[in-house]
């Protein structure tokens, strides 16, 4: 099985695949193809042709099958191997994880267009406009609920796709010094703290790609 991805510092879709996998003991080869110009590569989607006719990162390979979107990859890895328990087991669980995935795989345009996945920008306050606010007190009461449901210290209990989904988000708000409540700073500590977590931010600053599109200050932090 392989996993095509995008440059680990950037690419948030990336990561919510490879996060799963990793903590989930699933194994795979990882293929990376760098994207941006004029550091990373211009052949992006050229490249991209060979995996997925939508030529977009990420890509999963099993075989013949060929599956691309976040949550088509998550559903595909949860039936062949029902075992990882990649969704709840409890039927309600299951129904509020796969809502919550879905409304991160469509929502929150606004945070994330102010605050770029990006795991070498140093730590600092980025002050936002009213809609990212708005965004970040949907998520801070999203993970509260979740916690306070299911007892963390996941989101539903055990590691599961909902928090692969929303692993970019944990980057973003840390990334961003972005203030939230007790029990969101205890799930963001629980996400950081996974061996998966260090293992793509060590990759992640290792590359040497740059992107200005997804560098929120550029360039006065990328001289910081």
């Amino acid at each position: 099985m392989k996993l095509v991805i995008g440059n680990k510092n950037y690419s948030s879709w990336s990561f919510r695949p490879w996060i799963a996998m990793k903590t989930l003991g699933i194994p795979f080869e990882e293929i990376l193809i760098p994207f941006g110009a004029p550091l990373g590569n211009p052949d992006f989607r050229t490249r991209l042709t060979a995996y997925t006719p939508a030529g977009l990162v990420p890509v999963l390979i099993d075989g013949d099958v060929h599956v691309w979107e976040t949550l088509a990859i998550m559903e595909y890895l949860a039936e062949k191997f029902p075992e990882k328990q990649l969704w709840p087991a409890d039927t309600k669980a299951r129904a509020h994880a796969r809502a919550i995935s879905s409304e991160m795989h469509a929502g929150f345009l606004a945070l994330r267009g102010e605050c770029p996945v990006n795991l070498r920008r140093p730590i600092r306050e980025r002050a936002l406009p009213e809609a990212a606010r708005a965004n970040v007190a949907r998520v801070d009461a999203m993970w509260s609920d979740c916690r306070a449901r299911y007892g963390g210290p996941f989101l539903f209990g055990a590691f599961c796709a909902a928090d692969a989904m929303y692993a970019p988000m944990v980057a973003r708000l840390n990334t961003y010094g972005i203030k939230v409540g007790r029990e969101a700073l205890v799930y963001m500590e629980a996400m950081m703290a996974l061996p998966a977590w260090a293992e793509w931010r060590t990759g992640a600053l290792a590359e040497t790609w740059i992107v200005p599109e997804d560098e929120a200050d550029w360039p006065t932090v990328l001289s910081a």
